[in-house]
């Protein structure tokens, strides 16, 4: 079957999330820069992010003589004190944003553009989240796992990480990563 949208991301978890929602899709391969910029306030770079990322897309499909079908990009970024938590280079760095969370409440904020070469539309929802306090061996053991490595904040909802969180506020499938009404609603304004 024809994919109905190109996903520029190779994150597993969107490709789970929008396989849930039904949808044929193809996975596009973007490289797109991931810095902060000065001027920009949390909510704006992450939709930033989130166009770059698709239009990426539409510009590598294009080449491809594809170019009426959508491409989905979406980025996630955890906020606390309005401070941008991104994925963590070292033990040291997870440590530090997991200490951040602990006992704490912050926001994660996921913006999912849809985009062809006449059309693009962002749609970003921010989730509330609380963690327990941890302990430095909790934040140690979760370390060694290998979870929090290529998450932003140092940790994942769906994965053990989940045990931190004692509540949220929002859409748990946008912490995940990809919304999936907002998403949904978002592709049916292309296909």
């Amino acid at each position: 079957m024809e994919a109905q949208v190109f996903l520029a991301s190779g994150s597993p978890r969107r490709k789970e999330l929008l396989t849930q929602l039904g949808y044929q899709f193809d996975v596009l391969s973007v490289d797109v820069e991931e810095i902060h910029q000065e001027h920009e306030t949390p909510l704006m770079y992450v939709e930033r992010l989130s166009k770059d990322k698709a239009q990426a897309g539409v510009k590598a499909i294009e080449k491809a003589k594809n170019k009426y079908t959508p491409v989905l990009g979406s980025d996630t970024i955890v906020v606390i004190d309005g401070v941008i938590l991104e994925k963590p280079k070292d033990f040291k760095d997870a440590k530090r944003m997991l200490l951040a969370l602990s006992g704490r409440q912050h926001q994660v904020m996921t913006a999912v553009t849809i985009a062809t070469p006449e059309k693009i539309r962002t749609k970003t929802v921010i989730t509330q989240v609380w963690f327990k306090t941890l302990s430095e061996q909790e934040i140690e053991q979760y370390w060694e796992s290998g979870e929090p490595c290529d998450k932003a904040g140092s940790y994942g909802i769906q994965g053990s990480g989940g045990r931190f969180v004692s509540r949220i506020d929002g859409s748990y499938h946008a912490v995940m990563g990809l919304p999936l009404m907002e998403t949904d609603q978002l592709l049916h304004q292309f296909l």
